[in-house]
């Protein structure tokens, strides 16, 4: 059996090296994660507020911009940390935890844009059965599902990731925890 060390931490590396480019880097993707923040943040107040907005195309719009600021949220804020720090280490937890959200945010993103596909398909292909099709209850229940679909499907995806024995060098030349950088080191020794 091949020596091996449990890995409790690692150590993200980022974008660059060059710790001129950081505080310009850190300026760029601050207005970028603002920009988001505030764009989606914006099309979420005008969807709840505006009564005339209240339809299932707005509904899963809303549903997006929410997901869209959350999914920005899980990967931005420590890279902007990074770019102030010197020391850049992650846990093994705390990459789990990271890696978890970024693939339930992810897969929900693909299954929400599925839905209002879907919503699209009936408002063009069956305009006078719309109403009925795609009523408000209908659409709450499509937007539960595609969120709790996503959620579970990464829970599995993380539950199995934390189970694998992780070797080689703890160096991770991202901005966030990238499960296949590690894994693939220790194919030799499966």
């Amino acid at each position: 059996m091949p020596n091996q060390t449990s890995v409790t931490e690692f150590l993200l590396l980022g974008v660059t090296d060059i710790q001129e480019l950081q505080p310009l880097l850190f300026v760029l993707f601050l207005a970028i994660y603002l920009v988001i923040v505030a764009g989606n943040g914006a099309i979420l107040m005008v969807v709840i507020s505006e009564p005339r907005l209240h339809s299932p195309m707005y509904f899963f719009l809303g549903n997006l911009s929410c997901l869209d600021i959350c999914y920005s949220t899980v990967t931005l804020p420590r890279m902007l940390g990074n770019f102030l720090s010197s020391h850049k280490a992650i846990s093994f937890w705390g990459c789990i935890s990271q890696l978890h959200f970024f693939h339930f945010l992810g897969s929900t993103e693909g299954l929400l844009l599925a839905v209002m596909a879907f919503d699209r398909f009936v408002a063009i292909c069956k305009p006078l059965r719309y109403t009925l099709i795609m009523n408000p209850q209908i659409c709450a229940q499509m937007a539960v599902t595609v969120w709790i679909t996503g959620f579970l499907y990464a829970l599995l995806h993380s539950v199995m990731t934390s189970h694998l024995n992780f070797c080689g060098s703890n160096h991770i030349h991202h901005f966030f925890y990238v499960l296949e950088i590690q894994w693939s080191s220790c194919q030799g020794l499966l």
